[in-house]
């Protein structure tokens, strides 16, 4: 109940204070890329259900339902706008709106499209069990995920091993979470969009302290039980 109270009160002063640029954001896309000015699309969150996450349109209108959900380094799909909004975080401004609405929090695992929900193990189906957030541990180390897909078939990749990396950070977090490491969580992921290297060795320093013995133990454990 704490978590959620907190997760209320700020995201309410965040889309007031930030309204300016939430309103700026969005003349930026209509600009560039015209009409809708949100994404919003189908994701997994607590307990299995389903909901649409918000977000600032930064890539031009689907016009296939064929098209990845995998955006790699070059997606020639991404409109000079959503460059900007997706390199200061911007385009993930309206997910406070989805907090309020009590689809996600500010800090939790990262909410996952139903397509690859689907290839999660039994064990990492465990994250369903807390409220998918804006930033989380992976959000951070993982910011250049764009750049890590720049392989031959970065769908397959997301699939069979970036997936699965990020879940074990995911799991770990799910399991021995805190309100404090939120709020450790919530200030690094500031420095992180200012200061990238910097935000990285700080949640890096976080993680050696806090998760990686449950990291450790939760892959031994796994290990065992294979």
């Amino acid at each position: 109940m704490l978590k959620r109270f907190i997760d209320i009160i700020i995201s309410f002063i965040l889309l007031v204070l930030f309204s300016p640029v939430m309103l700026i954001s969005a003349l930026a896309v209509i600009c560039d890329a015209g009409f809708p000015i949100f994404y919003r699309g189908a994701r997994v969150g607590k307990d299995g259900s389903i909901f649409n996450i918000l977000k600032f349109r930064s890539m031009v209108p689907e016009t296939s339902k064929k098209h990845s959900e995998i955006t790699a380094s070059g997606d020639q799909r991404i409109t000079r706008s959503g460059r900007f909004l997706r390199k200061w975080k911007l385009d993930e401004f309206p997910q406070f709106f989805n907090v309020l609405r009590g689809d996600m929090c500010i800090v939790g695992p990262r909410p996952e499209s139903p397509s690859y929900v689907r290839y999660y193990t039994d064990e990492e189906k465990y994250v369903l069990n807390v409220r998918p957030g804006i930033t989380g541990v992976i959000q951070i180390l993982f910011r250049n995920e764009e750049q890590m897909l720049d392989v031959p078939d970065p769908e397959k990749y997301y699939i069979d091993v970036l997936m699965h990396q990020k879940l074990r950070y995911d799991l770990a977090y799910a399991r021995y979470g805190s309100v404090m490491l939120d709020l450790m969580i919530t200030i690094i992921t500031v420095i992180a969009i200012i200061m990238p290297r910097c935000g990285v060795a700080l949640c890096n320093r976080i993680i050696e302290k806090r998760l990686r013995c449950n990291l450790s133990s939760d892959s031994s454990k796994s290990s065992l039980e294979t």
